[in-house]
């Protein structure tokens, strides 16, 4: 029960850093939205609120892992293409109200911790989607140009996106990075 709730907990941080960025994300809304009794952040993280927030980014990047694995295998035009996927699923079942909870620390980080935390799950997307387009037929060198690519040209749909409301800059710049996959397919 109590690690049910622990989870819960990182899960509702991992969301509220997605949807309010880390400035705006309410604690007390967390514990609200798991269901944890008002005790619970200090038992479960007794480093607090930045050891939750840091539970909330690792979760975040282990959530897009697992979307990469299910990934692994086809070509790099279809890996492009769903890694693509993650994200514009993101924006529609939010009705564009929530983003990358891992650009939401790395923008507003308050500690070292934060931001290597940031670092990590970047650099462990870039390497699994490198590692995915290589498999999928693109050489390596150029499967990690278009992991890093990928990578930052969502980001930055995403916030195109939200800030309009509108899927339509994020399919222009989806379409793009897929055609570029298929080009670089061996």
């Amino acid at each position: 029960m109590s690690d049910d709730v622990k989870a819960r907990m990182i899960r509702e941080t991992a969301r509220a850093l997605a949807r309010k960025g880390l400035q705006r994300a309410s604690f007390s809304q967390i514990l609200e939205a798991s269901g944890a009794p008002r005790g619970s952040l200090y038992h479960h993280f007794p480093g607090g609120k930045r050891e939750l927030v840091l539970k909330g980014v690792a979760a975040a990047g282990e959530h897009a892992l697992a979307g990469l694995a299910r990934l692994e295998g086809r070509p790099a035009s279809q890996v492009a293409a769903g890694f693509i996927d993650l994200w514009r699923q993101l924006l529609l079942a939010s009705d564009f109200n929530a983003g990358c909870a891992v650009v939401a620390v790395t923008v507003a980080a308050e500690a070292p911790s934060e931001l290597a935390a940031a670092a990590a799950v970047f650099a462990a997307w870039r390497a699994r989607l490198a590692e995915a387009l290589e498999r999928g037929g693109i050489a390596a060198p150029a499967a990690k140009t278009l992991a890093a690519t990928l990578l930052a040209a969502c980001e930055g749909a995403v916030a195109l996106a939200r800030a309009e409301r509108s899927l339509a800059p994020f399919d222009l710049v989806a379409a793009e990075l897929i055609a570029w996959a298929r080009a670089a397919e061996n």
